[in-house]
C-alpha cells in the first residue's frame, strides 16, 4: 500500500501542500480531485520522488521512501506516467516501450509484458515500427500508459490520463484503466474529469490549495454537494 502522511512540499520559499494525507490499498484505485493549481501534480511528484518533501512522510508497501531516489521506487514497483505523456518523439514506438522495462527485473520480463500491453492496445501493434512523435493524442497516451506497465508496476500513478483526448478516446483509457486494476495494481489517478474518475474510483481525495479538503467514497463524493457544485457545474 501507499501512505502520504501530512506532507509539505514547496517551490523555493512557496509552499506548496500542507500536511498534506492519504492512502491507496491493495488492489484500489483512489483519485486525487481538484483544480488547476491546487497541487495534485505537485503531490504526486512527491509521491514518485521528484521533488522532496520538506516535512512528513511517505510509505510504501511498508517500506519508508522519503528520502529514496525516484529510479529506486521504479524498482520497488512505484511508477508514475507523467501529465502531458513525456513519450520519446523520435523513437520507435517499439523502442519507448523497451525504455519502460530497463530494469533488470522488468527486462527479464519483458515479453510477457509486452504481450500483455498490446492486448490492452491493440494499436500500438500496428505501429511498433512508427516514431513516437507521428501518433496521434490518443494513441500517445496509450504509449505512454504502456511504457508505464512495462515497468510492472504495484502502483501506477496516471496524472491527467484523459487530457486533451476526444470523448471516445476517454472511454478506452478509462476502460483499460479499470482491466489494468483487474490484474492487481493499484493506481493513483488525477484526473479533472472528474465524474468518471470517481466513477472507476472506491475512493477519492478533493485537493484544495495545497490541502485535502475532502474525502470519501467515490460515490458519496459525486453526491457531495460542494464537489457537484464546484467540479461538475451542477
Amino acid at each position: 500500500m501507499l501512505r502520504i502522511n501530512e506532507i509539505d512540499v514547496s517551490y523555493g520559499n512557496v509552499q506548496i501542500l500542507r500536511k498534506v494525507t492519504f492512502d491507496i490499498r491493495e488492489k484500489e484505485i483512489v483519485s486525487l480531485l481538484g483544480s488547476n493549481g491546487a497541487g495534485k501534480t505537485t503531490t504526486v511528484s512527491a509521491v514518485s520522488g521528484i521533488l522532496q518533501v520538506s516535512r512528513g512522510g511517505v510509505e510504501f508497501m511498508g517500506q519508508d521512501i522519503t528520502r529514496v531516489e525516484p529510479h529506486q521506487r521504479v524498482e520497488m514497483g512505484l511508477v508514475q506516467v507523467p501529465e502531458g505523456r513525456k513519450i520519446f518523439p523520435t523513437l520507435t514506438v517499439m523502442e519507448n516501450l523497451e525504455m519502460g522495462s530497463y530494469l533488470p527485473g522488468p527486462k527479464s520480463k519483458r515479453q510477457e509484458t509486452l504481450g500483455f500491453v498490446l492486448s490492452l492496445f491493440p494499436i500500438l501493434e500496428s505501429r511498433k515500427a512508427q516514431s513516437g512523435g507521428t501518433l496521434s493524442g490518443g494513441e500517445q497516451q496509450m504509449l505512454a500508459i504502456g511504457r508505464g506497465l512495462m515497468s510492472k508496476p504495484r502502483l501506477l500513478i496516471l496524472d491527467e490520463p484523459s487530457l486533451g483526448l476526444a470523448p471516445i478516446v476517454v472511454d478506452e483509457i478509462f476502460g483499460v484503466i479499470a482491466k489494468i486494476n483487474g490484474e492487481g495494481v493499484m493506481i493513483l489517478l488525477v484526473e479533472q474529469n472528474v465524474s468518471q474518475a470517481l466513477s472507476l474510483s472506491l475512493r477519492g481525495f478533493v485537493l484544495e490549495e495545497g490541502r485535502i479538503a475532502l474525502s470519501g467514497s467515490g460515490k458519496d463524493l459525486l453526491a457531495n454537494p460542494h464537489v457537484k457544485r464546484v467540479y461538475l457545474g451542477m
